[in-house]
């Protein structure tokens, strides 16, 4: 099966990247033969409902905001719900273009097309520094190459392509854990591992300020500082081990960054001096990404949990599985990963860091999966699940178990099987700009 693979497997990934988005584009397209549920898109881009491009099909649900904030701005209070990092990047492409000649309008579609360029360029990115992150933790190319193949054929589909946020924050996430693996044989507080700590929590910054979720990378940081503590109690005069908590901290905070600075300037607009201050400004944390996600999109605690949601839990329920059952076997057991279950003869195992390292990205993938079913609008994990490795390694592993049963294969079959047929009619729905989103 992989004979014509080994040799060149990245080529052959961004090759079965382009196939596929040739397909899901097509469907995009061929979408356009039914009129469009909304009319949003049109009315922004001052186009008729029978035009016929990517940038209409693509721009969608969320991507209207995106692509609005990447032209003028934050406007709407409703607005600072969408992270900043895909409209900064937009916008700053934008800049360029027209220092270069390039002309715009006004009305959104440079923007809209350009946010779509960077969620195929990220996306194609992500992929491929998946496949270098499973390399450097398993050193198994075969995983990898498959590892990296599913993220392709996620079930997130064109939402990976559309103007939205999942694939930048897909590429930063996983190489940010790229970089706290490359440091994994370094010793503990010595300067190159401290560097990684700050470096990747730069990187993770980054993934939280395209998607909020990316905050859970800040996980493996926590639970460095938890291995770390009992270390300098005993030797608190020790510089390697104030170096090390250091560096864990500094990578943490950085993490939140990308959180955190939107807050702040959203603060500064809205409740610094501000007559008539809104109702969030008193809060003991003043967040307006908690206060608009509650206000208008009505998230919290279990909120979502009403009758008429019950076929979107019903809809989200096989990915919650995955993130869930992968995430537990993956937790128990994270050196699994570095062989076949049942191969004969068990390549060496992990190092004891890599498989911290593992252990804290299953849990963080556990902690998504409670948050989308107790908090989130769940149909949304079909995307934003997107951006966590851990499941994507299990099917591979699934794939490459040659048991005599088979079933742990046939399992993994039957995920990439639904993976591609949701991407494919979640295209049909979403380009024609029908639920869910």
């Amino acid at each position: 099966m992989f004979s014509r693979h080994d040799s060149q497997p990245r080529q052959t990934l961004i090759t079965a990247f382009v196939a596929w988005k040739a397909l899901l584009l097509a469907i995009a397209l061929g979408s356009a033969v039914a009129p469009s549920y909304d009319t949003s898109t049109t009315l922004m881009l001052q186009r008729n409902e029978s035009d016929i491009s990517l940038v209409t099909r693509l721009t969608r649900w969320d991507a209207l905001y995106f692509t609005q904030s990447a032209r003028r701005g934050y406007v709407f209070e409703q607005e600072w719900a969408f992270n900043a990092g895909l409209p900064l990047v937009v916008s700053g492409l934008i800049r360029v273009a027209r220092l270069l000649g390039f002309e715009g309008d006004e009305t959104g579609a440079s923007e809209a097309a350009f946010s779509i360029m960077v969620a195929h360029v990220a996306h194609l990115f992500a992929a491929l520094m998946l496949y270098e992150l499973t390399i450097k933790l398993f050193a198994r190319p075969r995983l990898a190459f498959l590892s990296a193949l599913l993220h392709i054929l996620s079930p997130a589909g064109l939402f990976l392509s559309a103007p939205y946020a999942e694939s930048l924050c897909a590429f930063f996430s996983f190489a940010g854990y790229y970089v706290l693996a490359s440091a994994s044989n370094s010793t503990k507080g010595s300067l190159p591992w401290v560097t990684a700590q700050i470096l990747a929590g730069a990187i993770f910054g980054l993934a939280t300020a395209s998607r909020s979720n990316g905050l859970l990378n800040g996980l493996p940081f926590a639970v460095e500082c938890l291995m770390i503590l009992p270390t300098l109690l005993a030797s608190p005069t020790s510089l390697k081990n104030i170096a090390a908590l250091f560096g864990s901290v500094t990578g943490g905070l950085l993490v939140a960054t990308g959180s955190v600075v939107p807050q702040a300037l959203a603060w500064l607009r809205y409740c610094s001096g501000a007559s008539g201050a809104r109702a969030w400004c008193e809060r003991t944390v003043p967040s307006i990404y908690s206060f608009v996600q509650e206000h208008y999109w009505s998230v919290g605690l279990f909120r979502y949990w009403t009758l008429s949601n019950v076929p979107l839990f019903i809809l989200a329920a096989p990915v919650l599985g995955l993130l869930m059952v992968s995430g537990w076997e993956v937790i128990n057991r994270p050196s699994g990963l570095t062989r076949s279950p049942t191969a004969e003869k068990q390549r060496q195992g992990q190092s004891g860091t890599k498989s911290v390292l593992v252990g804290s990205m299953a849990a963080a993938q556990l902690l998504l999966a409670a948050l989308a079913i107790t908090t989130y609008h769940v149909q949304i994990i079909t995307r934003i699940a997107s951006g966590y490795a851990v499941w994507y390694w299990w099917v591979a592993g699934c794939l490459l178990d040659h048991g005599a049963n088979g079933k742990r294969r046939d399992v993994g079959g039957k995920v990439v099987t639904f993976s591609v047929m949701y991407a494919m009619i979640q295209g049909v729905l979403f380009s024609s700009f029908l639920p869910p989103a």
